[in-house]
């Protein structure tokens, strides 16, 4: 089992809106990086630490966890999709991406200020400057400690 950290703009898709709909595909991901860590590491089970970025403040709003393997994200064949791509063909896509489902909400969320104030946890992406990916490898022992502040 892996751990992430998969990160949204609670304007765009909150955790409180995956609870509602239990599962969503993880769609519009356009980094070659993160859609390589959906595509060839995460495994269904995986465990997902649900980032809200963009917000205030911005950090860990719950878990989740990957539900099922990845798939070719259907947005890149959309024309009417921010998120299409004219490269992409149905027998070649170029986009990927997992499933994921609620897990639990945090009974407050671990800001990223308090990721950067707890030294357990200095190693992490999401802290490093520069770090800008939207979905990330997590370590264990940081997923542990991030679901402890979390209160669960």
């Amino acid at each position: 089992m892996k751990y992430w950290l998969m990160k949204s703009e609670p304007d765009v898709y909150s955790l409180d809106t995956l609870a509602k709909e239990k599962t969503t595909w993880w769609e519009g991901v356009r980094n070659y990086q993160a859609r390589n860590f959906m595509m060839k590491e995460m495994s269904v089970g995986d465990g997902v630490l649900f980032y809200h970025s963009n917000a205030e403040p911005p950090g860990v709003a719950g878990l989740a966890r990957v539900s099922a393997p990845a798939q070719a994200d259907k947005t890149q064949f959309d024309k009417k999709s921010e998120y299409f791509d004219k490269k992409a063909t149905l027998e070649k896509p170029q986009w990927y991406c997992v499933q994921v489902e609620f897990v639990a909400k945090f009974k407050k969320p671990v800001t990223l200020q308090q990721l950067r104030e707890e030294k357990a946890l200095a190693e992490m992406l999401v802290i490093k400057k520069g770090q800008r990916l939207s979905v990330q490898p997590v370590d264990k022992k940081h997923f542990e400690i991030i679901k402890k502040l979390g209160g669960l």
